[in-house]
């Protein structure tokens, strides 16, 4: 498998934006969730009108990926619908966090607007199953 660059993963988070569900915000977004072992997983959001139920573009690749076997994560892009850089939400940060403390995070906006990001940077105080013991 060729190495996936950047520009090819906010490509493909861009891609996945398309299939969002997203009727009561308007607002789109896409993820792709590159492995340490090259694979991509994709992801969109997708709402409910029970807004608790919806679920995040970066929650939607993550558990695929994690269904699939993969517990190594090395970048996720996250692009947004609007000119604002677009940044995960504190439950998807979370979330990540308890798989991939060290995850690189692209946020991006449709315009080609970038803003590379440590998941340690975007949730300083994190906690996980190491820091649970």
């Amino acid at each position: 498998m060729s190495e996936i660059t950047d520009e090819k993963l906010i490509e493909l988070a861009l891609d996945a934006r398309k299939n969002a569900y997203a009727p009561y915000s308007n607002y789109r977004v896409g993820a792709a969730l590159l492995c340490e072992d090259g694979s991509v997983y994709t992801g969109c959001n997708i709402e409910s009108a029970s807004y608790p139920c919806g679920i995040c573009a970066e929650r939607t690749a993550m558990p695929k990926a994690i269904s699939d076997g993969k517990r190594s994560f090395k970048t996720i892009a996250v692009v947004g619908s609007s000119d604002e850089i677009c940044t995960p939400c504190g439950m998807c940060r979370q979330f990540m966090y308890e798989f991939a403390p060290n995850l690189r995070v692209l946020c991006c906006n449709p315009n080609g607007g970038v803003k590379e990001y440590s998941l340690k940077e975007l949730l300083h105080a994190g906690f996980g199953p190491s820091s649970l013991k």
